[in-house]
């Protein structure tokens, strides 16, 4: 997931409809493993889902259980000081990742940051790297929205978009669907 700001901006890639979810879900509700790890920077484990030591991810946490996942971790991307997003993974069973397991995440963490900055270091001015295009997704309908709403209500593209999760998840519809319906004008948040 890249980030910027607090924001998740789109998923560069996911291996199955689990992960799929996952990356949708955090994306919908702002909640989740990614975004605490990469707001906190730093590793974010929840080892058992089911039975956490602290709850938390309120709405993140059932559809994902449902889903099959029982453990998720998320490892921020960054290089120094700059932060880019997480790289998050989960399995269908609890338990801790083990010495190793942490260590390969974190390789994988740190490979993938550095691929991300040399693939966007050489995509002109204001324009997505077409590596980093390929097979994700960025949500383009969902800031359009944000930005449609922000004009509308004379708002921030930050709070446009909160109120547009908002709306989504207190509809129980899918965030680029709700979006799709600002851009096309079926839908206006008041």
């Amino acid at each position: 997931m890249l980030m910027s700001g607090d924001i998740p901006r789109g998923s560069l890639g996911t291996t199955d409809e689990v992960s799929q979810l996952i990356e949708d879900l955090q994306y919908t509700l702002g909640e989740g493993p990614c975004v605490d790890a990469y707001q906190q920077g730093e590793v974010v484990a929840e080892p058992d889902l089911a039975e956490p030591v602290t709850r938390r991810w309120l709405a993140f946490t059932p559809p994902t259980l449902q889903a099959g996942a029982r453990a998720v971790f998320a490892f921020p991307l960054r290089i120094g000081t700059v932060r880019l997003g997480t790289v998050d993974f989960y399995r269908d069973r609890s338990g801790p990742l083990s010495g190793e397991q942490h260590a390969d995440a974190l390789a994988v963490a740190g490979v993938a940051a550095r691929w991300a900055l040399e693939a966007q270091a050489g995509a002109p001015p204001g324009t997505v790297a077409e590596e980093l295009e390929g097979g994700a997704d960025f949500h383009f309908v969902v800031h359009n929205a944000a930005g449609i709403l922000s004009v509308q209500q004379g708002i921030s593209v930050t709070d446009a978009l909160i109120r547009l999760r908002a709306y989504a998840f207190t509809r129980d519809r899918p965030l680029t669907e709700v979006a799709q319906d600002v851009v096309d004008h079926k839908l206006r948040l008041g």
